[in-house]
């Protein structure tokens, strides 16, 4: 019988470095993969479709929106974002760990048709550090970095409905801390009953 993949809920304000962690600890941790969103926005240069997003037209995507297809979806800076309900409900069914990347918003509507998902929200060591780094990207103008910053305090205000918190202030050390969080959910006792089902028969009987 194949174990059920646990679902993995990873939000932070942009800039944070979510995306970064994420990406290194898909290559210490094996059976873990992060679902990949649609989306309506441009391809940007160097992005891979179906690797980086599913690039989608709005009719599309509204299209999916109509028929219950996304497990969560927003619209920010005027794009629209969508969790396929089907891909990650497979990769889960085949005892995959699936990563969601998503704001505190879609954070919410998984749970409420997810039960079993755990959540992890990323903070920056200050906001200082918070606006160099989005600054050092040298991708958005000074309205949109500002516009960005004041997004990241309310993101952060929702810091309490998650299940963990991760500073990510020395990079390796928060990789470490993400990568402990997800060993102790496949040592949960859901996880440790179902993949050592046939010891435990043994050992009781």
């Amino acid at each position: 019988m194949t174990v059920k993949g646990q679902l993995f809920i990873v939000s932070a304000p942009s800039g944070a470095g979510k995306t970064s962690l994420v990406k290194v600890l898909l290559d210490v941790q094996n059976g873990i993969e992060v679902s990949v969103s649609h989306t309506t926005r441009t391809q940007r240069s160097g992005e891979v479709a179906g690797e980086d997003y599913r690039f989608i037209g709005t009719s599309d995507f509204q299209a999916i929106v109509n028929q219950g297809g996304f497990l969560e979806h927003a619209t920010v800076f005027g794009n629209s974002y969508g969790t396929s309900r089907a891909l990650v409900e497979e990769k889960l069914a085949q005892g995959v760990d699936v990563i969601l990347e998503i704001d505190w918003q879609g954070a919410q509507q998984v749970r409420n048709v997810m039960g079993n998902s755990c959540s992890i929200f990323i903070l920056p060591p200050s906001k200082q550090i918070l606006e160099e780094r989005l600054r050092s990207r040298g991708q958005d103008s000074d309205e949109i970095i500002e516009k960005r910053m004041r997004m990241a305090v309310d993101e952060i205000s929702h810091f309490d409905e998650y299940d963990y918190l991760v500073v990510n202030d020395d990079f390796n050390v928060a990789l470490n801390e993400l990568a402990a969080i997800v060993t102790s959910q496949r040592l949960s006792m859901r996880r440790s009953k179902a993949n050592n089902s046939i010891l435990l028969n043994q050992l009781v009987n």
